[in-house]
């Protein structure tokens, strides 16, 4: 299992993209992998095919009228562990004693 952080923006439409992000988010939210959303990009959960295929597929819409895309990933593995863009968290806040902000 796995947690992928990407964030795909296109470099050719200007200073506000939230028009072309948000027909990504619009991928995700129908993949039906376990996700959340940060104001630097999303985090999947999933195995390596299912959420590399959302990322595929969010690249393919971008590129259809997109002539110039940037895409950043960072992959976390580890074998066996599921839920982890919640347990993750709550191991450090359990630590500090206090919740963080989310």
């Amino acid at each position: 299992m796995l947690l992928l952080e990407f964030s795909m923006s296109p470099m050719d439409k200007g200073e506000s993209v939230s028009k072309y992000v948000s027909r990504s988010l619009n991928i995700i939210s129908e993949s039906g992998v376990d996700y959340r959303l940060n104001p630097m990009g999303t985090v999947l959960e999933g195995e390596w095919d299912e959420v590399m295929g959302v990322v595929k597929k969010c690249y393919q819409l971008m590129s259809s009228d997109c002539k110039r895309i940037t895409c950043s990933v960072k992959i976390d593995y580890r074998e066996g562990q599921k839920g982890r863009l919640t347990s993750k968290m709550a191991s450090v806040e359990q630590k500090l004693g206090k919740n963080l902000n989310k």
